[in-house]
This record gives structure tokens, C-alpha cells and sequence, in this order.
């Protein structure tokens, strides 16, 4: 570790907000307090629309987090803001459409942060996290992202 003990700052990004980002930020987060290393990493969510800025997540997605024991309903959407991608060390989408989104409106020095969530998880690229708000198939988005979620945090200890 730095002496500097900077924090790994890791942004999760969907279309508004509202499902699957926020359920990666709090399966990460919880994950992250599981192992007793919050003081390691900032952690946010973020929507490329702002179609729901100041919502708290679905109730779907807040009851499906529940039963894992991981509570969302601190969060509210905001939008993606240009100084994120200058702020945030990792920015993942959930799918190719939000990642397309992104390097679109990101600066080209910051482009390399940007990767989808699902490539977290081995022999798993080009994955998108399927959008549950028409779909349903909470859970199924839930354990999915917990995955990547678990894969990510142990690559970032073990280079920390």
C-alpha cells in the first residue's frame, strides 16, 4: 500500500440510475465493508440519463438487495458529470449501450477507466448486465453483479 493511502475510487454506471448501478454500488460496497477494507475505496453510482436524478432506487431492486442483506435505500440517482471521469480511478457500465455512452461524452485522457462490469468476472467479456426495470429478473441481476462485484474487489486487493 501507498503511504499516501489514496483511495481506489470506483464509479458504476447504467442508463438511469436507478436499478442495476445501484445495486452494483451496494453489492461492491457491501462486499468491500465484509472484508473490513472501506477505508480503502470511494464508491458511487452514476446514470448516463438523467431521467431520475434524486430517486432512490427501484423498489424492486431495494426488495431484491434486501434479501442479501444490502440496503440502497441511502442512494439517489444523479447523472454522470464530466469532472467523473477525472475523479473516478474504475467507471463501469452495465451494458454495451451505457459503456457506448460513455467514451462518446468521456475526455480521451480518461478513457482507459472506462469497461464493463460483467468483464469482471473471467472468460465473461462483452457481457451486458441485462436491465431489469422491463425485463424483471432481479435476483438473476443481483447475483450477477454480487459476482463481478466479489472478482473485482479481490483483484483490487491483491494490487493494492
Amino acid at each position: 500500500m501507498g503511504m499516501d493511502n489514496k483511495k481506489t475510487k470506483i464509479l458504476f454506471v447504467c442508463m438511469g440510475n436507478i436499478c442495476r448501478s445501484p445495486t452494483a454500488e451496494g453489492a461492491f460496497r457491501s462486499q468491500v465493508e465484509k472484508q473490513g477494507v472501506q477505508d480503502l475505496f470511494e464508491i458511487d453510482s452514476a446514470g448516463t440519463h438523467s431521467y431520475h436524478i434524486g430517486e432512490q432506487p427501484d423498489a424492486r431492486s431495494q426488495m431484491t438487495a434486501r434479501k442479501y442483506d444490502v440496503d440502497l435505500s441511502v442512494q439517489r440517482a444523479r447523472q454522470v458529470q464530466e469532472s467523473d471521469f477525472y475523479h473516478y480511478d474504475y467507471i463501469f457500465a452495465m451494458d454495451s449501450g451505457n459503456l457506448a455512452d460513455l467514451k462518446y461524452i468521456c475526455p480521451l485522457e480518461c478513457q482507459h477507466k472506462l469497461a464493463l462490469m460483467l468483464d469482471n468476472i473471467p472468460h465473461n467479456n462483452g457481457k451486458s448486465v441485462p436491465d431489469p426495470y422491463y425485463l424483471g429478473r432481479f435476483d438473476e441481476v443481483f447475483e450477477m453483479l454480487n459476482r463481478a462485484s466479489s472478482f473485482l474487489l479481490h483483484r483490487l486487493t491483491k494490487e493494492m
